[in-house]
C-alpha cells in the first residue's frame, strides 16, 4: 500500500473516514431498502492518484505470483490487506470480511460480474469461482467507497480482473503464448495444475486457460482429539488428522477478444464444477456445485472519455448433503440432501467524461435479476418425509441502481470525489412447502407454509408438486 509523502492530508483523510465509519457505526445497519439514495463524500491526500481509487489497496500480478503456488483459495490472496480478515471455511471457499462486515455485507464482483452464492450456508461465495491462477488484480476497497464501484453492500468492495486479452502487434504476424504450472503441499497430499494458451493476431484474441487442485484431509500439529469415531459406522480418522477439510475444483475459461481500433469487444465462457468441497466448521458438506458464466463486455475510447458495458449470466446447480467423516445416517434417513439453483442476470453500463484537466464526471446504471430454487428432497420415513421441502419457490431478487460522480484534481496533492448513488431492490418468492403433505406428520409444517403462502404477492404463485416419487428430487417435479 502507498502512502502520501506529506502526513497532514493523510492524516485529515484519516480523520474523515474515522468520522465517517463511526456515524455509520451508530446508524442502522440494514441493507439498502427500496427508494433510498446514497451519498458519499471523500476528500483524501494521494499525491499519485488520478483518479476515485484513492482509498483502495491494488495487488497487481507481480505481488499475485508468488501466492498461487501456495493455496488453492482465491480469498486467501487478500490475507495481507489491512483492514481485511477471512473467515477460514472449505478449501476453496474463505469468506472475506471488512471490519467485521463479510459476505453479503460486500460488494464482490469478478471480472464486471457481481456473483451471488446460491448456497444457504454459503459455501460458494463469489471469489470461489475464480482459480488463484487467473487472478491478475485484485483492487480493495476497505474503507469509503466511491458510488462508482459501491452499492448493495454496506461494506467495502472487492473487485478481482484476470488477465487482460494479448495482441500481436502491427507487422508481426500470429501471437502464440502459453504457460503451465503445477503444486504439491505434503500437508493432504494437496497437488494440482493449471495452463493457459493464447492464440492472436492484431484484432482478434483467444486464451484457454484450465486448472485442477484437489486435496486429502490435512494434519494438524499433533493430536487434538481424543477419539478416532466420526459417527459413521466404520469409518474412523486419526487423532491429528483434521476431518471433512478434502475438497476438488475443476475450473476452465475460455476468453474472446475482438478489437478495432479504439473499441474493444470481450467474450469470456467459464465452468467451475467442484465435485466435491468438505466443511471441518459446518455440519453439511457440498457434494457437487457446478457453475456456468457467460460475460459480454464493451470498452469503448472516445474523445470525450470511456464507455463501458457489460451484459452476464451466471448459472449454479449445488448440492449439499453429509461427508465421508460425518454422520450420515439419522433413524431412517440416510443422510439430509440440500439442492439449489441460482441464476444470476445482469447489465451495467458506465461512462468517464472528462470535463477537463482537472475534473472527470463518471455516470452509469446497473440492473442484475437474481432467481433462486432451494429445495430439500425427502430421506427416510420419519420427519424428513414424504414430500420435498421447498424452502425457497421461484425466489426472485432485481436491483436497479444509478450513480453519478464528480472527481477533481484540486492539486497535486489533494483531489476531491463527490458521488450519488440510488439503489431499488425488489423480492418476491412463490409457495413454499414443508416435508409434510398431510396432516399425519410431525409438527405444524402444515400450518406454517399455509401461513407464509397467504401473505400477499405481486405475482401468481407457481404451483409445487408434493409427489413423493421416489428418486433424485429437482425442479422437474413441478405441476
Amino acid at each position: 500500500m502507498l502512502f502520501p509523502r506529506k502526513p497532514l492530508p493523510f492524516a485529515l483523510s484519516l480523520a474523515m473516514s474515522a468520522i465517517w465509519n463511526n456515524a455509520a457505526a451508530q446508524g442502522d445497519a440494514s441493507p439498502v431498502l427500496p427508494e433510498t439514495p446514497l451519498m458519499t463524500v471523500v476528500v483524501v491526500g494521494a499525491p499519485d492518484s488520478t483518479d476515485a481509487e484513492l482509498n483502495s489497496v491494488t495487488l497487481d500480478a507481480a505481488s499475485l505470483q508468488p501466492m498461487h503456488a501456495a493455496t488453492s483459495d482465491t480469498a486467501s490472496l487478500l490475507r495481507d490487506v489491512p483492514g481485511l480478515n477471512l473467515q477460514g471455511a472449505g478449501g476453496v471457499s474463505s469468506l472475506p470480511s471488512i471490519r467485521g462486515l463479510g459476505d453479503d455485507r460486500l460488494r464482490i464482483k469478478v471480472d464486471g460480474m457481481d456473483l451471488i452464492a446460491s448456497c444457504p450456508n454459503h459455501m460458494n461465495p463469489a471469489l470461489s469461482y475464480i482459480d488463484p491462477t487467473r487472478v491478475d488484480a485484485i483492487k480493495v476497497f476497505a474503507g469509503i467507497t466511491p458510488v462508482s464501484v459501491g452499492g448493495d453492500s454496506i461494506g467495502g468492495t472487492l473487485i478481482v480482473e484476470s488477465a487482460r486479452p494479448q495482441f500481436a502487434r502491427a507487422g508481426e504476424g500470429v501471437l502464440t503464448r502459453g504457460s503451465v504450472g503445477t503444486f504439491y503441499r505434503s500437508n493432504g497430499n494437496a497437488m494440482g495444475a493449471n495452463a493457459a494458451v493464447t492464440v492472436a493476431g492484431e484484432n482478434l484474441s483467444v486464451t484457454y486457460t484450465g486448472s485442477t487442485a484437489q486435496s486429502d484431509n490435512y494434519k494438524a500439529g499433533d493430536n487434538f482429539k481424543t477419539s478416532t469415531l466420526t459417527g459413521r459406522l466404520g469409518h474412523t480418522l486419526p487423532l491429528d488428522e483434521v476431518g471433512s477439510s478434502a475438497y476438488r475444483s475443476i475450473n476452465q475459461a475460455l476468453a474472446i477478444a475482438l478489437r478495432n481500433e479504439n473499441h474493444l469487444f470481450d467474450l469470456k465462457l467459464g465452468r467451475q464444477h467442484i465435485p466435491y468441497e468438505n466443511f471441518p466448521n459446518q455440519r453439511m458438506d457440498m457434494t457437487d456445485n457446478t457453475s456456468d458464466q457467460v460475460n459480454l463486455g464493451y470498452t469503448g475510447q472516445y474523445q470525450w472519455g470511456v464507455l463501458k458495458a457489460r451484459v452476464y449470466h451466471e448459472k449454479t446447480r449445488h448440492e449439499m448433503n453429509f461427508g465421508d467423516d460425518k454422520q450420515f445416517v439419522y433413524g431412517t434417513a440416510p443422510g439430509m440432501p440440500m439442492n439449489s439453483d441460482g441464476k444470476t442476470t445482469g447489465v451495467s453500463v458506465n461512462a468517464d467524461i472528462r470535463l477537463s484537466e482537472r475534473d472527470t464526471v463518471r455516470v452509469g446504471s446497473e440492473y442484475q435479476a437474481y432467481r433462486l430454487d432451494d429445495w430439500w428432497p425427502p430421506s427416510g420415513t420419519g420427519g424428513m418425509s414424504p414430500g420435498t421441502f421447498w424452502n425457497i419457490n421461484d425466489g426472485q431478487r432485481d436491483r436497479y441502481a444509478l450513480f453519478g460522480e464528480w472527481e477533481a484534481r484540486l492539486t497535486p496533492q489533494w483531489t476531491s470525489l463527490l458521488g450519488l448513488r440510488h439503489e431499488t431492490v425488489r423480492t418476491d418468492a412463490g409457495d413454499a412447502a414443508g416435508y409434510c403433505t398431510s396432516g399425519m406428520c410431525m409438527g405444524n409444517q402444515l400450518a406454517d407454509s399455509a401461513s407464509f403462502n397467504s401473505q400477499a404477492r405481486k405475482r401468481p404463485a407457481r404451483p409445487i408438486c408434493t409427489n413423493a416419487t421416489p428418486g433424485p428430487p429437482g425442479p422437474w417435479q413441478r405441476s
